[in-house]
């Protein structure tokens, strides 16, 4: 990963426990930090999300973003998992900082745009 992101690559079967002792004290750190700049890769080997790692992407989701909404500035998810990207897409609205999805093959774009930050304007 580029320096200042973070990145994680979910395959087989993703529990609650795994999403509470990896991503969320990354996740947290980040954010804490001032900054999230994350890309999370869903595959190949994928398998699913155990339905309580969901319920707690949606309450770390929501606390997270709360508590530290303008420190959310790009996140990538790279998959070819279809109900994943309807999912984004349906769901960006709520999400701070700018989201986009990548397709798996685009993984190194995926990452450069994470780590993009923009000119300074002449202002500033």
């Amino acid at each position: 990963m580029p320096e200042g992101t973070i990145g994680f690559r979910a395959s087989g079967h993703v529990t609650a426990e795994e999403y509470r002792e990896l991503l969320l004290p990354a996740m947290r750190a980040a954010a804490e930090a001032g900054e999230v700049r994350m890309v999370f890769a869903v595959g190949p080997g994928f398998e699913k999300f155990e339905a309580a790692a969901l319920a707690e992407d949606a309450r770390v989701g929501v606390t997270l973003g709360i508590a530290h909404r303008h420190a959310w500035k790009r996140t990538a998810v790279v998959t070819d998992v279809e109900w994943i990207v309807k999912a984004i897409h349906m769901f960006d609205w709520l999400t701070p900082g700018e989201v986009r999805v990548f397709e798996l093959g685009q993984l190194e774009d995926a990452k450069s745009w994470v780590a993009e930050r923009p000119a300074e304007t002449a202002a500033g």
